[in-house]
């Protein structure tokens, strides 16, 4: 574990130094089409959480005493972890060796949440539906099941969670949201067309930017129509006609009436900043943006082979099963 700490304090110790970072000062590459060149993999592992603590009120960014509080705080963790468990953990289901938080950035932020100013979500919409996935016992729910993690049950594959079925991954998005793992994407471009690759459950978006006409509003998407085009050295994508299969943003809504924007803009030769904003009616009272980091990675993107692997879907329903003729027998 103290291995993962220092890792961790390496990249924390880098980040002060880009508080003062002028992305005006950044000439970004271009393409031979002459469009800001995004391409290449990058990841958006990040321990920044979602939500501001409310004890920094509208504040985005932390001090540097806070940072070193923080340093402290993880160092005492880890020492008192390593000392009351031995084997480092490896008998838990996650443990800190196979965590990818460290975020590989230069902002050390409040909160990814930079509107409501406040850094939370917003209100719940009246009559939203709400429902917190989560790895532990299942919880109560209907299908369809929109959750990312967790299940309602195990009568059958439709009961699990859409990242368990190998649907959406659980940090993919869109929007992309970083978690415990896979926090990498990769961009691919030519002159009309962007491609968005995410490596958990190896998902491609492809954006069109030739200004063609939006899909019919009757056709509906797992990951919604995405439409791109530049704003000067920023590319914007817009995507609407989500199929209300998976949750909206967080743990609220159905995703219907979901309207998404995204905003990549390369301000150095490693970093992209990418901002998007999510518009919910039915899920939330106001609009959410946040602003997450994407930093370039020196390697490759490989398959997220879920399908082809997932044998834990098929021993989920198996020791189900096994349960039942156990407590038959038992009644017998």
């Amino acid at each position: 574990m103290k291995n993962v700490s220092l890792f961790i304090f390496a990249f924390v110790g880098l980040m002060l130094s880009g508080l003062t970072y002028a992305a005006e000062d950044f000439s970004a590459l271009r393409t031979e089409w002459n469009q800001p060149d995004l391409q290449g993999v990058w990841n958006f592992s990040s321990d920044i959480p979602l939500q501001r603590p409310t004890q920094y009120g509208e504040r985005e960014f932390l001090t540097a005493e806070e940072i070193d509080e923080i340093k402290a705080r993880r160092v005492a963790i880890d020492e008192f972890s390593d000392a009351a468990i031995p084997n480092g953990g490896l008998n838990e289901a996650y443990n800190d060796f196979w965590v990818e938080t460290a975020a590989i950035s230069d902002a050390v932020r409040t909160s990814i949440i930079v509107y409501p100013t406040n850094g939370r979500l917003p209100p719940f919409a009246e009559g939203a539906i709400v429902l917190q996935g989560r790895l532990a016992p299942d919880i109560e729910g209907e299908r369809p099941v929109r959750l990312i993690t967790g299940g309602i049950g195990s009568d059958g594959p439709e009961d699990r969670s859409l990242s368990e079925r190998c649907i959406m991954g659980f940090n993919a998005g869109p929007p992309i949201s970083p978690s415990l793992y896979n926090n990498n994407l990769q961009i691919v471009q030519n002159r009309d067309h962007v491609v968005i690759m995410t490596e958990m459950v190896h998902d491609a978006r492809i954006v069109p930017l030739d200004g063609r006409d939006a899909l019919n509003e009757n056709i509906d998407l797992w990951s919604g129509d995405s439409r791109g085009y530049w704003d000067a050295e920023t590319l914007v994508v817009e995507t609407r006609n989500f199929n209300g299969m998976t949750q909206s943003f967080g743990p609220a809504g159905t995703s219907e009436t979901k309207f998404l924007i995204e905003r990549f803009t390369r301000i150095g030769n490693d970093t992209i900043e990418y901002e998007f904003t999510v518009e919910d009616p039915n899920a939330y009272t106001d609009r959410i943006t946040g602003i997450i980091p994407l930093t370039k990675v020196a390697g490759l993107l490989y398959e997220y082979a879920c399908h082809e692997g997932n044998y834990g879907m098929t021993n989920i329903l198996r020791g189900a099963r096994v349960e039942e003729a156990m407590a038959e027998s038992s009644e017998q």
